[in-house]
């Protein structure tokens, strides 16, 4: 019996960290991180490069945003079909314009996916965590932070465990069921 409520915690705590890794921003971060050393100068800041480097932040900050409001789903025709959450239903990114005004109707009940309270929550959420990740390059604080005192390099230390460990707890309790796009599902059969 105890082995078996021990098993279930397991399940029930690797399934919320792999929730958990699904809403954190890691393909822009990724790319942030691929760019950023060149757009910096590895932290030797010309006018040029601060506004390089603040441009983007400025669009993977944006990309974090965007990527909340993404969703994924599997049509009646067995077709994975992405899009984005609007205030009055989804916009469909992959639909034909044959699928759009067929009589067997493959995308029904798009309103069940328009944008809600909580996405604007793990947009700002996500924000936070690319933000928290892009000042905590050494890159960009050498840039932007190059005579920082103590107190800011102290505060540029601990701000990125801060926010994630706030981020991790508010996506936990919070959770939601969009897929994004880039989301695969097995059962799918995409044309």
């Amino acid at each position: 019996m105890t082995s078996h409520l021990s098993s279930i915690a397991v399940d029930r705590t690797l399934a919320s960290a792999a929730n958990l890794i699904k809403l954190l921003p890691s393909s822009t971060i990724f790319a942030f991180q691929a760019i950023s050393p060149s757009f910096s100068n590895h932290g030797t800041c010309y006018t040029s490069n601060k506004y390089l480097t603040s441009l983007l932040i400025a669009l993977c900050a944006i990309s974090c945003c965007f990527f909340c409001f993404t969703d994924s789903f599997i049509g009646l025709d067995g077709k994975l079909y992405y899009g984005l959450a609007t205030f009055k239903g989804f916009c469909v990114f992959n639909e034909t314009n044959s699928e759009r005004w067929d009589k067997n109707m493959p995308l029904k009940d798009l309103k069940r996916f328009q944008i809600r309270w909580i996405d604007y929550v793990h947009a700002f959420f996500s924000v936070v965590v690319f933000m928290t990740f892009a000042f905590s390059d050494s890159g960009v604080q050498l840039c932007f932070f190059k005579n920082a005192g103590p107190d800011e390099k102290t505060l540029l230390v601990n701000l990125p465990l801060g926010a994630a460990f706030l981020s991790s707890v508010i996506f936990l309790i919070f959770p939601t069921s969009r897929k994004g796009i880039g989301y695969s599902n097995m059962n799918s059969m995409t044309n």
